[in-house]
């Protein structure tokens, strides 16, 4: 990739820096580094639940080495907030385990969103015996509950998961397709947006799906239309049957760009065993008794990966990019999806993610010289950095915009 197409992710500042005297340190030699990028790189934080939010799962993966093998990749952590499983029974809820691990992630400078305030899939049972006023009237309780009660540790939600197929969902009764079904889409994305937003004006909230189709469009037409303020529309790209390819992906890209809204990349999967065979039309209804990796299947993951980041990043309204799991302990569908194996040892998709998100787009630790102004100017991809003389450190942001700054070394 040319380094032109990544232009819209780099900056430039000129930094004045000054010592503890507040004089500039002319002709000085000192060392910039990147911190962190502004860009999304994400996972969902699904295995922390257990690991660091309660009691440790049996069999899990020292969360010393597995939290250490996320941290050095991902900035950005989704958790799961999924109505059936956070209140399985009315009025009790997980909301301890899943502050403890929004804490941990948020503790270690990790960006934490939820996921998702509004679905028709993993209900609780106890809404099917509820007539549809009250299922909304606890609908919109839940949003500002989560929304609100989470607000300063999650501040990004997917609003509403899936709503195009919400209301003719038929794999299975539940109270919010029906909902969906009396009251409409538009009903539905209006309840999510608005309640979150009354409840935390500072979120970011998505409208999430996996419907890639003009359906999605429409959908995304009428939202706006009927006033609704979203904030970013989520694509999902679970390709257990195959990598879709760059030109897939760009026509999906420049579809859904021109609403002039960020693209998040919400739910990213390739996978490292066999493909699914591609005339499945629901990918749930694959169910097989093992779905291994291989080792022809990790290195094409490996390839898969590189190309799949690397065409995402070069789309200017690309602002997220998260993968679907951390490992294939767990995967959904059972799918050999991970960046590690089932015992935790990466796979060469992690170590390829790495190169590119901790190599190729990053700066390391770079010994630079003042002028005899005392100034010097630093290209780099846009995020958070420090400039070091001595045990002496000043940190400063790189965006979009060049700007020229003060830095006094503390």
């Amino acid at each position: 990739m040319s380094d032109s197409s990544l232009r819209h992710r780099k900056g430039k500042i000129t930094l004045v820096v000054r010592g503890p005297d507040q004089r500039a340190l002319a002709d000085q030699v000192v060392t910039v580094a990147q911190q962190r990028h502004a860009f999304a790189f994400g996972n969902i934080g699904f295995d922390f639940v257990d690991l660091v939010g309660g009691p440790a799962a049996e069999g899990s993966v020292d969360v010393e080495r597995f939290g250490g093998l996320w941290l050095d990749l991902f900035n950005t952590a989704t958790l799961p907030f999924y109505w059936g499983s956070y209140e399985p029974q009315r009025g009790a809820t997980d909301v301890e385990r899943l502050t403890r691990t929004a804490r941990w992630f948020a503790d270690r400078g990790v960006t934490v969103k939820g996921h998702p305030l509004v679905w028709h899939t993993v209900q609780p049972s106890w809404l099917l015996d509820l007539d549809l006023d009250e299922v909304e009237l606890l609908l919109r309780a839940r949003i500002r509950d989560l929304v609100g009660g989470f607000a300063g540790v999650i501040d990004v939600w997917d609003a509403i998961n899936e709503a195009v197929i919400m209301p003719i969902f038929a794999n299975g009764d539940n109270a919010i397709t029906r909902l969906a079904r009396a009251r409409g889409r538009i009903h539905m994305v209006r309840l999510a947006f608005e309640e979150a937003r009354a409840a935390n004006p500072a979120a970011t909230l998505v409208l999430n799906d996996f419907d890639l189709s003009s359906a999605y469009e429409c959908l995304i037409e009428g939202v706006l239309e009927a006033g609704i303020r979203i904030d970013a529309i989520g694509l999902q790209t679970h390709m257990h049957q195959g990598y879709r390819g760059e030109e897939y992906m760009q026509d999906v890209l420049d579809r859904f760009a021109r609403y002039g809204l960020p693209l998040h990349l919400t739910e990213t999967t390739l996978v490292s065993g066999h493909l699914m065979p591609p005339e499945i039309e629901d990918l749930n209804d694959y169910q097989i008794p093992e779905w291994p990796t291989t080792a022809e299947g990790e290195a094409r993951q490996a390839d898969e990966v590189v190309r799949h980041y690397r065409s995402l990043i070069a789309h200017p309204a690309v602002q997220s990019i998260n993968y679907w799991g951390i490992t294939d302990n767990g995967a959904w569908l059972g799918a050999p999806a991970g960046l590690l194996r089932a015992d935790g040892s990466p796979k060469p998709s992690y170590d390829a993610l790495d190169a590119l998100v901790n190599g190729e787009w990053w700066l390391p630790p770079t010994a630079m010289r003042t002028g005899t102004d005392g100034t010097v100017t630093v290209e780099g991809f846009l995020g958070d950095y420090t400039l070091s003389v001595g045990d002496r450190t000043a940190r400063f942001t790189i965006d979009a915009t060049p700007t020229t700054a003060t830095t006094d070394l503390d």
